[in-house]
């Protein structure tokens, strides 16, 4: 009994199918990664090796077609060694039932011109997916389906249906769709298919072949996911690098580091010493014709006090908040209708927090555009997110914290202070850090609270750290902010970058709106990177 077992489970792994079907598998994943990066234009459409590009793709998904079909058929005469199931599955089915729907309706609608009976051919379409998984055996069904729809779009390039100047352009829609753009698409989805279906034709079909093509999929979504991050950051980079960096000069120079006149000698003695010179014009330098450079200094700043200004306001009253419902408030329907509101206003599109700061904040802080509005504002967006992640952050804190420190006299402020938000304050931190990304790039609320000038000489100068004597109580004058600053208008970079791309305001070159978007970038991952420290820090400092 034992060796029967055993041989049902591997009777899957002949050598002859893995090859076969690991080669599907290869051909299709290498059809995939070349057509999505010919679609990203990274790979040339032109002639490779003698040969143009799409054909090549053409020939290898065919050869990966004929290959599957060949398995298939192998697999449902008994050469190879597998163990399918009698049917594809209802899930299968349903998903083949709306694809060939949706093809079918478009071969009416648009091949054949149906103008009232196109819904006809999405149902024939229907029934030939739903007949095609439900119907045949499973090894037969995957490899129809896969391998079919693989060699039908080889052929369709093969056979000239689709050249270099065919376009489409479907009845009643503007957009045309041109053959460089939905060759390498339908190679893709034809690709992603054919090794699917390959990776399940390796471990001879049935129970452990669908766990292996549910494992390749998600592997492949993971991995698409990944790269689309990668392409969106390299695709600013490249383009804002040389913007950005233009005029950067460094250096290690002996330059005068102090003088002073020695009383005897009555000479003045300089003091040299090596000094590290750095100069970044786009980043220290704001838009003057007198600049060489041009730059997003006063943004940066402007951006950089919005964010600090959100964060000291939402912060303190988003945990205090989550506190209270937390640990105080009784666990009722007017809890339950705080979270509901809360998660509400984290859904609340950003503009409409601009319109109200507009409306109820600037005729109250000076009937102007203040950065102080601008922070108020932004403050009401990240407040939402806090209180949702710190009340998650408290509720993940073990109740035996609580009770250990009650039993041993503590009160229940003190074990809040000591115990239970020092552990959830990993959550609090990725909310907050979360909750910054979002509100750092913001350009609706502050375009209509907080720009004035888009390429102010200056940036906000919110510091100001003086210290006198006055002629009344209490006789000394010690400042750190600059309440002027606080109201008045300033800029920012997602304004900026609004403003150069979409208005076109400003005589700056497109080089300068690919720069501002990668410094806009870069601020936005550094404010990231200080969240991920203290996150790190105190991890370290609870599990110590």
């Amino acid at each position: 009994m034992a060796e029967t077992s055993t041989s049902a489970l591997t009777r899957g792994t002949s050598g002859s199918l893995r090859y076969a079907a690991g080669a599907v598998t290869g051909l299709g994943i290498g059809v995939l990664l070349a057509s999505l990066l010919t679609f990203a234009g990274v790979l040339p459409t032109g002639v490779v090796a003698g040969v143009q590009l799409l054909d090549l793709l053409a020939v290898v998904l065919g050869a990966g077609a004929l290959a599957m079909i060949g398995v298939g058929a192998a697999s449902s005469v008994g050469l190879l060694d597998t163990t399918p199931d009698h049917t594809a599955g209802t899930s299968l089915a349903a998903v083949f039932g709306i694809v060939g729907f949706v093809a079918g309706c478009l071969v009416a609608a648009q091949t054949l011109g149906l103008a009232t009976l196109w819904p006809l051919g999405g149902v024939a379409g229907a029934a030939l997916g739903v007949g095609l998984a439900l119907v045949p055996r499973e090894d037969v069904a995957l490899a129809a389906t896969g391998g079919g729809f693989a060699l039908v779009a080889s052929l369709v390039v093969l056979t000239g249906v689709i050249d270099s100047g065919w376009s489409w352009q479907p009845n009643g829609l503007s957009v045309v769709f041109s053959a460089g753009t939905t060759v390498p698409l339908l190679f893709s989805v034809a690709g992603l298919l054919l090794a699917w279906v390959g990776s399940q034709a390796i471990a001879g079909f049935g129970t452990q072949g669908r766990a292996r093509g549910a494992s390749l999929l998600v592997s492949a979504n993971a991995a698409g996911m990944i790269a689309l991050l990668v392409v969106l950051v390299s695709f600013i980079a490249v383009r804002g690098w040389g913007p950005m960096t233009e005029g950067v000069r460094y250096g290690l120079f002996w330059e005068p580091l102090t003088w002073f006149q020695v009383p005897i000698w009555e000479q003045w003695v300089i003091v040299n010493a090596p000094t590290i010179w750095f100069y970044w014009p786009f980043a220290m330098e704001g838009v003057a014709i007198s600049n060489p450079v041009n730059g997003v200094a006063p943004a940066i700043v402007g951006t950089v006090w919005l964010v600090v200004g959100a964060v000291t306001f939402a912060v303190p009253l988003g945990v205090g908040t989550a506190v209270f419902l937390t640990e105080y408030a009784e666990q009722g329907r007017i809890t339950a209708l705080v979270e509901i509101a809360t998660n509400g206003l984290w859904s609340t599109p950003s503009v409409v927090y601009g319109l109200f700061g507009l409306a109820f904040l600037v005729p109250r802080i000076g009937n102007q555009s203040t950065l102080l509005s601008g922070m108020i504002v932004l403050g009401f967006m990240l407040l939402p997110l806090v209180v949702i992640t710190s009340r998650e952050a408290l509720l993940n804190v073990p109740d035996e914290y609580r009770d250990a420190s009650a039993a041993l006299g503590v009160s229940r402020w003190e074990t809040i202070k000591t115990i239970v938000l020092p552990a959830a304050m990993p959550g609090v931190i990725t909310g907050t850090i979360l909750g910054v990304g979002r509100i750092a790039g913001e350009t609706a609320p502050i375009l209509l609270v907080l720009t004035g000038e888009p390429f102010p000489a200056e940036g906000p100068d919110l510091l100001d750290f003086s210290a006198g004597f006055t002629s009344s109580f209490p006789f000394v004058e010690v400042s750190a902010i600059n309440p002027d600053a606080l109201l008045q208008s300033a800029t920012a970079l997602p304004y900026q970058l609004f403003a150069t791309i979409t208005a076109g305001v400003g005589d700056v070159s497109e080089g300068f709106r690919w720069g501002t978007a990668l410094v806009l970038l870069l601020v936005v991952m550094s404010f990231y990177a200080v969240g991920i420290a203290s996150r790190i820090y105190f991890r370290r400092k609870l599990d110590a």
